[in-house]
């Protein structure tokens, strides 16, 4: 006798008007735990933090770590081939997260990575406990990276050089971005990745290079990189433009990597064209990291088909998560990871859950189950469903 056929989960998700309607999921896809092969890209994950929602604090006013889930998560993505780019703007940097506890959260993560071979991890090194606005010229923009990295470097850690809001605030000319990034550079133990992170993540970094237009920054990026070409492993561009980084890539000097920081066109920079590829170091990668393994994983063995069959149907989810303004992304990421049980609660630190509207939500849940990204529809329903309710919904 035949098992009986199981019948699909189907949940009511809000739409525009107030309306709710009926949603049938579809099957999930099955990936791998752990990846299957060595991978052709570098690929780094922006992981997020949990945050602890039972600690005793105010969450606007504080940061509390549920630091054994956090690591949990960083060994997760380590199994499936992932590197992770720890304490960056997706782990809520700057934006509840401060640089104590971002210190802290390196140290844990360097600690964890020794116990798993081949763990590739890099970390943010930034301005961010220096307010800009008590910012009065470059040399205190030079001091407080000197400060970042030392304390980094000291635990073992290699460097992603963040974009500095106080440097934004005091430069004056591009030549203000020369003097501090040409100073910082001769410094560094090991060759650096430097992100430039687009004024769409951060308003207060818009005009970075000291040039408002992207091209023309884009020369006095090019020239400090290239200048320093040895002390740099690669560049994040995080401008949401495919050309934008394409341009790029291309100007860069031999053996200075691409990483996309492109959450809306990054299967087809990893992917690459006849003249080259990007590497990876995306927020995203954090709420796809089993089907980024298995296309990458696909990629490796020239099997582009698959790859993209895999990665094509995540993008409209990155689009979604990462929609104006997409600072706040985050609440996306953790989302996710709430709906997958890859943690119970879906609180974060600073109180972000509340930045996106319970139709973002709907939308992002109707998104990621057209990915199969879904890995158990019925516990990703009931997640829904306590979530609709918060909201009235029940």
């Amino acid at each position: 006798m035949n098992a009986p056929e199981r019948i699909a989960a189907a949940i009511d998700l809000p739409v525009a008007g107030g309306r709710l309607e009926t949603f049938r999921l579809s099957a999930s896809r099955s990936f791998p735990d752990r990846a299957a092969g060595a991978f052709t890209r570098i690929a780094y994950s922006a992981a997020h933090v949990v945050a602890d929602p039972l600690a005793e604090h105010d969450p606007w006013l504080d940061c509390a770590i549920d630091w054994d889930a956090t690591i949990a998560y960083r060994r997760r993505l380590w199994r499936l081939g992932l590197g992770v780019a720890e304490a960056m703007d997706t782990a809520q940097r700057g934006m509840g997260l401060d640089w104590p506890t971002s210190l802290e959260l390196i140290r844990r993560s360097i600690d964890a990575a020794k116990e798993i071979p081949g763990a590739l991890l890099a970390s943010g090194a930034g301005t961010d406990h220096l307010d800009p606005a008590a910012a009065r010229s470059v040399d205190d923009v030079i001091r407080a990276y000197e400060e970042q990295i030392a304390a980094i470097e000291k635990l073992g850690g290699r460097i992603i050089l963040m974009a500095s809001r106080a440097l934004a605030q005091v430069a004056r000319s591009p030549d203000d971005y020369h003097r501090v990034y040409d100073r910082i550079l001769t410094q560094v133990r090991e060759p650096v990745i430097i992100h430039w992170l687009g004024e769409m993540f951060d308003p207060a970094l818009a005009g970075y290079w000291g040039r408002a237009d992207h091209l023309a920054a884009m020369d006095v990026a090019v020239d400090v990189i290239n200048r320093n070409a040895a002390r740099v492993d690669g560049v994040k561009v995080s401008l949401l433009d495919k050309d934008k980084e394409i341009a790029m890539r291309r100007r860069l000097a031999p053996g200075v990597k691409m990483y996309t920081g492109d959450d809306f066109n990054y299967a087809e920079l990893i992917e690459g064209d006849a003249v080259g590829f990007s590497h990876a170091l995306l927020g995203i990668f954090d709420a796809i990291a089993p089907a980024a393994s298995a296309a990458l994983a696909a990629l490796a063995k020239d099997d582009t088909r698959t790859f993209n069959a895999i990665l094509a149907p995540t993008v409209p989810l990155s689009r979604h998560i990462f929609r104006a303004p997409t600072r706040f992304y985050k609440t996306g990421v953790v989302f996710m990871a709430y709906l997958n049980g890859a943690q119970d609660h879906f609180t974060m630190v600073g109180g972000q859950q509340s930045a996106r509207s319970i139709l973002h939500l709907a939308e992002l849940f109707r998104l990621a189950d057209r990915a199969g990204l879904l890995r158990d529809p019925d516990l990703a329903c009931a997640r829904m469903r306590a979530t609709l309710a918060v909201h009235g919904l029940a």
